[in-house]
């Protein structure tokens, strides 16, 4: 295994006291310069409150769970971070653990196989929980990952309310099901006369309630304009637009820090679900 293989479901006062690998503070140019992408150091931090509106705030699977983990696989280096339902993320964890880091492929293969992997991980994942929960139609489980391949391509999928949003040069922008369905649905009628809606979110349980069960897959490049990458939970995105959570945390050098402020601003305007984020910086 590489140096860092943690998947943590603690409270937020544990939270504060550890940190996991290379998430403590490094210094950021004052200006934001382009740069090589083969060039930026990964950085992060993250942080989970407990939610207190649970009727037993002591147990820790009411908590969301944080994932990083980072492998390096011959000249390779994969990350992969998360933040997660309770009841979804040990599935999705385990299937790309499973997938990536337990068999090291080779780099060809995870480039051509990541996003089709990740989309089989949370598929899977929401259809368990959905098979234990028949009489929940507006199930909330939600989740939002992030596979960093080399340091050069991203892998981002996001379930429900939760989300992963990258700020490229300022500017904040998320993958979204709109975007590649309109893609795809121009290649097929190129070859198909007929109407289809395609998208990323897999039935049509996911069309009638989309911030419960939306579930959108897709990947990028990083480049010279990526400065950073927040994935954070519903009680984030409820109660801020993504480039309000971008403008707030964008002048922090301190991945920790950043993460910090932005659970504490989510719960200073009172949001109701569970905070939790990690943020990732390109430095």
């Amino acid at each position: 295994m590489g140096l860092k293989d943690l998947h943590l479901k603690l409270k937020a006062f544990k939270l504060r006291r550890f940190r996991i690998g290379d998430g403590g503070s490094k210094k950021r140019k004052n200006e934001f310069k382009k740069k090589p992408s083969w060039t930026m150091r990964i950085s992060h931090g993250y942080h989970v409150v407990e939610n207190k509106s649970s009727k037993d705030s002591s147990d820790e699977s009411d908590l969301d769970s944080v994932v990083v983990q980072r492998e390096q696989i011959e000249e390779l280096e994969l990350w992969f971070f998360g933040v997660f339902d309770p009841r979804i993320g040990d599935g999705v964890t385990k299937y790309v653990q499973s997938s990536f880091f337990d068999k090291k492929p080779k780099e060809s293969q995870i480039n051509r196989k990541a996003k089709g992997t990740m989309r089989k991980a949370y598929l899977g994942a929401r259809a368990k929980v959905r098979e234990a929960q028949k009489e929940d139609e507006t199930m909330q489980a939600g989740s939002a990952s992030v596979m960093l391949i080399n340091g050069e391509k991203l892998v981002i999928a996001n379930l429900g309310g939760y989300k992963a949003v990258v700020c490229g040069d300022g500017v904040a922008h998320q993958i979204s099901s709109k975007h590649h369905a309109e893609a795809r649905r121009h290649w097929t009628r190129r070859l198909f006369p007929v109407r289809i809606l395609v998208c990323d979110s897999s039935n049509a349980a996911a069309i009638r309630h989309p911030k419960s069960s939306e579930f959108v897959v897709g990947a990028e490049k990083v480049d010279g304009d990526t400065e950073f990458i927040i994935i954070a939970s519903t009680g984030i995105w409820e109660v801020m637009k993504n480039q309000e959570a971008v403008n707030l945390v964008r002048h922090l050098e301190d991945p920790q820090e950043a993460a910090e402020c932005l659970t504490k601003e989510a719960l200073s305007r009172m949001s109701k679900s569970s905070i939790s984020c990690v943020i990732i910086h390109f430095d």
